[in-house]
């Protein structure tokens, strides 16, 4: 599959996602690799108000959601893959006034679970504001059954 369409695809998937228009996140950049969003910044996530620093809570939505839409650029149909486990381990805070990016890719796929990782970061990948690891059950296509039987392989 194409970058184009893998981002077009992440795209279909994100805008489908009500909390995700409310937050306002886009994808910034998808490709077999991995998926990026970006989570504007915004007064009404920040957690306080006294420094105008963005809520946790914004933070792992947008890692939870990057997670889950990166299964799509390993997949090649769409698949509902649910979240069951994700772990989030904040460095330091996001600086006010400043978007955030999170990205993540899939490193393991099986028949019954698919296993990312990633971070967020605001000007600097290499400078994270938390890394993530998260889990996720394949359901397969709508409508189809998955081959395979017992847990992850």
């Amino acid at each position: 599959m194409s970058d184009n369409a893998i981002a077009e695809r992440a795209q279909r998937f994100l805008v489908a996602l009500r909390h995700c228009q409310v937050l306002g996140l886009s994808v910034h950049h998808a490709d077999a690799g991995g998926l990026t969003l970006r989570l504007p910044y915004s007064a009404q996530i920040v957690g306080n108000p006294e420094s105008g620093v963005i809520h946790g809570g914004a933070i792992t939505t947008l890692m939870d959601t990057t997670c889950g839409i990166s299964t799509v650029c390993v997949l090649p149909d769409f698949e509902v893959c649910p979240t069951l486990d994700l772990r989030i381990d904040y460095m330091h805070p996001a600086e006010p006034h400043k978007d955030v990016y999170g990205f993540a890719e899939c490193y393991r796929v099986t028949p019954n679970v698919i296993f990312t990782r990633g971070y967020a970061y605001q000007d600097d990948p290499a400078q994270p504001i938390a890394h993530v690891v998260g889990t996720f059950m394949r359901m397969g296509k709508p409508g189809a059954q998955l081959s395979g039987k017992g847990g992850a392989q």
